[in-house]
């Protein structure tokens, strides 16, 4: 999504835009600072970095963090976390290829 200049504010619907504190995503997602600090240092997340060098997150990396919390939660350890969450990804992204395949499919057999 590319943010409209002309409105600094349509930024925030950007779901990579990195609005957010540490503080302020900590407490979004019911965690401690040091939990968003041990995803970084264990490079599941890179959050990006203010000119003071202060760790801003975005939506998108928020919702990484939260699935990473719930496996974790589960007895999971940090490397088997990271590999489930990028397998999940990974069995969305072909199932979405099939379904855009079985729709372009469909639309052939209609065809005269």
């Amino acid at each position: 999504m590319t943010p409209d200049p002309a409105d600094p504010l349509s930024r925030l619907d950007d779901p990579e835009y990195p609005a957010l504190t540490m503080s302020q995503a900590a407490e979004l997602l019911g965690v401690q600072a040091a939990f968003l600090r041990s995803l970084d240092s264990s490079g599941v997340l890179r959050p990006h970095r203010s000119p003071g060098g202060h760790r801003r997150y975005s939506r998108q990396q928020l919702v990484l963090a939260a699935r990473m919390r719930e496996l974790l939660d589960d007895g999971h350890p940090v490397a088997s976390a990271e590999v489930i969450v990028g397998l999940q990804d990974e069995l969305a992204s072909a199932r979405a290829d099939v379904a855009r395949l079985r729709d372009h499919a469909g639309g052939l057999d209609h065809k005269p």
